[in-house]
């Protein structure tokens, strides 16, 4: 995720954000991670509404949702005191043992 952030509103249809929903749903469990209608927006702006194939687009997800998570629990971490974790995810995301 970049640091360099703007804050922008979308207006969008009630269709637009209902498939977004669905789509977070799904991919929450799919992915077993919360995965926000922001970071669904965010993976499908990225990736365009023509998207070649269902599993690129779970992969950009999945990245976002990861980075969020990652942010989220360092940030707990920095505010309880204790040191960052180093992050022990390889080439496949997945969490190592």
């Amino acid at each position: 995720m970049n640091i360099d952030r703007s804050r922008v509103l979308l207006i969008l249809s009630r269709d637009i954000l209902d498939q977004a929903r669905v789509i977070a749903g799904k991919a929450t469990i799919a992915l077993k991670l919360p995965v926000s209608l922001q970071i669904v927006l965010r993976a499908l702006l990225e990736e365009g509404l023509k998207r070649d194939g269902q599993a690129v687009f779970l992969a950009r997800i999945e990245s976002h949702a990861n980075a969020v998570r990652d942010t989220r629990i360092m940030a707990r971490r920095v505010r309880a005191g204790g040191p960052p974790a180093i992050s022990r995810r390889g080439n496949s995301g997945r969490a190592r043992p």
